[in-house]
């Protein structure tokens, strides 16, 4: 490394379902954020490391924005804002669909409806007087002459510096949010080894893994009332390593859900934990999952302090 090596942080905001897992995952090149259809599926800050050019970006995928109601509900909220005050650069993303009244067609039943949470995300952006750059997402769903109108209603806020139009999903316009980044980040050392590309314990990582099997196999069923923890993390002679997980969940009938008939559903859904964990890994997985009903999991603290979020909000 040289004196000329820039290193710093970048904070992926947005509403829910923007994209922002899928983004991050792509300017990473490897998977460090579970992505599913459901909205709210980040629940903390995961930090990915991306090399470009000489210069270190630690992207923070934070949590959907929007109007919270619960207590984890208040603590993703104020974690994505904390990742936000705490970066180098603030990138908002923005599924352009909703401010073009283009490509409803493609939005699944249940996702937001609207600019609101944009909105919001606007004006919160404007009382901390800092600029954000404005990234248009799902541009391939979406008209150009739309884009380039819904580009200067947003830009016309002045919350932003840049405004960039992007695909998350097949790459359009990355490689421009890439070198914006890199040259936004402060002159100093590399905060990482250059070879990692995440700054996440990898018994979360599994956990997170998991849980996006569940959210995946289980569609509209439960997918919010449960949680993953990993027990038991052993690594064998052969290079293998064993992993128990802990499926919390809230209700009787959610656990019946979760293992299905013969234990049909549970079964399906650790092959494809296995499976993907093994490529993350690149050696053999041995996984274990049972289910546990904790009514109350959502008001445990140590689980709040687990994933970084914070209880007391």
């Amino acid at each position: 490394m040289t004196e000329a090596t820039r290193a710093g942080f970048a904070a992926i905001i947005g509403a829910p379902n923007a994209g922002k897992s899928t983004l991050v995952n792509r300017l990473v090149g490897s998977k460090v954020s579970i992505v599913t259809h459901k909205v709210q599926t980040t629940r903390f800050p995961i930090r990915g490391v991306m090399m470009r050019n000489d210069s270190q970006v630690v992207l923070v995928d934070t949590p959907g924005i929007f109007a919270p109601k619960r207590r984890l509900d208040r603590a993703m909220v104020k974690s994505a804002w904390e990742g936000a005050g705490d970066a180098d650069a603030i990138v908002h993303l923005v599924d352009a669909r909703h401010w073009t009244g283009a490509g409803a067609e493609f939005i699944p039943a249940g996702e937001y409806e609207g600019p609101e949470e944009d909105e919001a995300i606007i004006a919160r952006l404007k009382e901390l007087g800092v600029k954000a750059i404005l990234a248009l997402n799902k541009i391939d769903l979406v008209e150009r002459p739309a884009l380039l109108a819904a580009a200067k209603t947003l830009f016309d806020t002045g919350v932003y510096s840049d405004a960039v139009m992007i695909s998350g999903l097949n790459g359009d316009g990355v490689d421009q949010l890439s070198d914006m980044l890199a040259s936004r980040m402060p002159a100093g050392p590399y905060l990482f080894p250059e070879d990692q590309s995440a700054d996440m314990p990898v018994r979360l990582l599994a956990a997170e893994v998991t849980r996006e099997k569940l959210m995946l196999r289980l569609h509209q069923e439960i997918p919010y009332q449960l949680t993953v923890e990993t027990e038991t993390w052993e690594t064998h002679k052969d290079g293998s390593v064993k992993v128990e997980q802990l499926i919390h969940v809230s209700r009787d009938g959610h656990k019946s859900i979760v293992l299905g008939k013969g234990g049909q559903t549970i079964k399906e859904i650790g092959m494809a934990a296995r499976k993907e964990l093994q490529d993350i890994l690149g050696k053999p997985v041995h996984l274990f999952l049972r289910v546990k009903v904790s009514e109350r999991w959502q008001d445990n603290r140590e689980r709040y302090s687990a994933i970084g979020l914070d209880f007391d909000v």
